[in-house]
């Protein structure tokens, strides 16, 4: 069974950067869409970026279009979400997610433990 192990974040100065991993164990990312989800305290869990199978397609909500970039390496069954320019509004937890059903699945239904990130201003 496919797990999700999640690595990288932790505490950073406004303005600086972070990446954070997310590993496959027990299978193979490969035919799953992958995504990032961050959860603020006491807010609900929202989509940050998304990355097609392939690689080939990449999507991110407006707050860090330009700042973070998702991206994969197949090879590895990891899948990636550099951080940049980060301020105080991207304190949170994040989660990495799987669609599972499949490389037109976009209904993410595997997910990562969580990984702190907080931005001190």
């Amino acid at each position: 069974q496919v797990q999700l192990r999640q690595s990288g974040g932790g505490l950073v100065q406004a303005g600086g950067s972070l990446r954070l991993a997310c590993t496959a164990s027990g299978g193979t990312l490969i035919n799953y869409n992958m995504a990032w989800f961050r959860q603020a305290p006491g807010k609900e869990r929202k989509f940050v970026a998304s990355i097609n199978w392939t690689g080939g397609n990449t999507d991110y909500t407006d707050s860090v279009e330009g700042r973070f970039t998702i991206s994969r390496d197949n090879a590895k069954d990891t899948v990636y979400l550099r951080m940049n320019r980060l301020n105080d509004e991207d304190t949170a937890t994040y989660y990495c997610a799987a669609a599972t059903g499949g490389p037109h699945s976009s209904l993410y239904d595997l997910w990562g433990q969580g990984t702190q990130v907080t931005v001190s201003s």
